[in-house]
């Protein structure tokens, strides 16, 4: 006859076990599920109650397939019966990720490991799930991040290449330019020169000249240089903004247009960081309205105040509700092109500058409104270097 304290300790020691693995598998991180061989649900841990949004109660002794997607459920049975049919292992053992579906009908990825294990009930199958979405999100993050570093890279190369390039057809082109002043000088000192061959050979000059100012800007924007505050005039810099805004077009934009309060102050600032605020905003809108029939973009600046606004509109589409709240936050725009730092880059400059960059209210099917507004004296502090 057993001795009856064996029995004691022996009952103990199980009841010990059993509360150990009760808590193990309640308070497990991971999901944790076990079926028998019909597919039926045997346990179900509180992680995976938070993972699917089914309690215990709901799938104890129902079909597994309850908590995977249709093509994952038709298909589960017969794994199950194949396996122990024939002993091939496609998931037990190995692990795998596949796609689970939550109460409320919601696909997500999983990170499923299965064991096997023979109990006086038959064969049972323990499921080890781990929830992947949130890796699945810092993987996309991640990649995108890549994509858009190498992509600052190319920028970073064609800056160079471009300040290059620029140099380099400065050169030729001033040369070209001493030919035609040389001509020009001679033409008007020989009075049997045709006044119309004279009058071609000036626009020639001024063509020759303003190509060189263009050239001269572009390198201003692509060099490496800190940033420093001059006196800038108003008129010129707009000027200057919107035949930067038109290169690469291709024609003359007529559409593109500016209104100047007459009799404006200077205004103290980096005239490079500004010009690149100004071009960016009128590319931006020359884009917007690239498929209205009767388009129009429109730069306006006035005096409010001790602050200049200046003030770029369009007659786009406007910009979509679901993308003002991050507009200017880096790595958010919805072109195609670039890389969504322009307008974030803008903004800071501005403030660098005592004034700020916004999206002004407009009225729905009215284009976008843009502000820049810049104080005439501003504080004399240190800019960050942002080009």
């Amino acid at each position: 006859m057993a001795d009856d304290s064996v029995i004691d300790r022996n009952a103990e020691t199980a009841a010990v076990s059993e509360a150990r693995l009760a808590s193990v598998f309640d308070t497990a991180v991971d999901g944790i599920i076990v079926i028998n061989d019909r597919g039926l649900v045997l346990a179900y841990n509180k992680a995976c109650e938070r993972l699917f949004g089914y309690e215990a109660a709901d799938l104890l002794g129902r079909n597994v397939n309850k908590i995977m997607p249709r093509e994952y459920a038709q298909a589960h049975d017969h794994y199950v019966q194949n396996y122990i049919d024939t002993g091939e292992k496609k998931i037990i053992g190995i692990g795998r990720e596949v796609q689970a579906q939550h109460k409320d009908g919601t696909v997500f990825p999983i990170e499923l490991s299965v064991g096997e294990a023979e109990s006086s009930y038959g064969r049972q199958f323990i499921g080890i799930l781990r929830d992947l979405r949130s890796r699945k999100q810092i993987e996309d993050r991640l990649a995108k991040t890549q994509a858009q570093l190498l992509h600052m890279t190319r920028l970073s190369a064609l800056d160079e290449m471009g300040a290059a390039i620029a140099h380099e057809l400065n050169q030729p082109l001033t040369a070209v330019l001493l030919y035609l002043q040389s001509v020009s000088r001679k033409a008007k000192s020989d009075a049997s020169i045709d006044p119309l061959v004279l009058s071609v050979i000036e626009k020639a000059v001024r063509e020759a000249e303003r190509a060189g100012e263009i050239i001269q800007r572009m390198r201003q924007l692509v060099e490496k240089k800190a940033p420093e505050r001059q006196t800038v005039d108003v008129a010129e810099l707009v000027r200057s903004c919107l035949e930067m805004a038109q290169l690469g077009s291709g024609e003359k934009q007529t559409f593109l247009s500016a209104t100047i309060e007459p009799d404006l102050p200077p205004l103290q600032a980096d005239p490079v960081q500004i010009r690149q605020i100004l071009i960016n905003l009128l590319r931006n809108a020359r884009e917007a309205v690239i498929d209205q029939p009767d388009k129009k973009v429109s730069l306006s600046v006035i005096m409010n105040a001790e602050s200049l606004e200046f003030r770029v509109k369009d007659n786009g589409p406007g910009v979509p509700a679901e993308l003002i709240d991050g507009l200017f936050r880096a790595f958010t725009g919805a072109k195609h092109k670039g890389v969504g730092l322009g307008l974030a880059i803008s903004r800071s400059i501005a403030q660098n500058h005592g004034g700020d960059l916004k999206l002004e209210s407009t009225p729905d099917g009215c284009g976008a409104s843009f502000l820049l507004t810049l104080p005439v004296h501003p504080r004399e502090e240190p800019l960050d270097e942002k080009l």
